[in-house]
């Protein structure tokens, strides 16, 4: 049984999203809802379970991503972990995304 210390360590900072996308996994797709993403890699909730198993590629298409093209990194109680194939392409795709779609959540003050 893994312990929390043995878990591995987030490298980057995600932020919380909503994007729905595709995800294929072999001949296996799913819909899904993205719900963290980074420069590096993202975190999506499937709608229908997929055998998925770390190392395996995967390709995720959204209409505010774009495709891009990742390995599984975790999979665990129907959602899924992915780190980013990184090229040029799926780097601008990220930084577009934050860029134009992705609206910071300030918090509301009350007086």
């Amino acid at each position: 049984m893994a312990t929390i210390k043995d878990m591995p360590v987030r490298g980057n900072d995600r932020s919380r999203v909503r994007i729905f996308a595709e995800v294929r996994v072999m001949h296996q797709t799913s819909r899904a809802r993205v719900v963290d993403l980074s420069s590096t890699g993202m975190a999506l909730d499937l709608e229908k379970p997929l055998q998925a198993m770390p190392g395996q590629m995967v390709t995720i298409e959204s209409e505010e991503l774009g495709r891009l093209s990742g390995t599984v990194r975790w999979y665990s109680n129907g959602r899924l972990g992915i780190q980013y194939k990184l090229s040029s392409n799926a780097l601008a795709q990220i930084n577009s995304y934050f860029r134009f779609f992705h609206e910071e959540v300030k918090p509301v003050l009350r007086r």
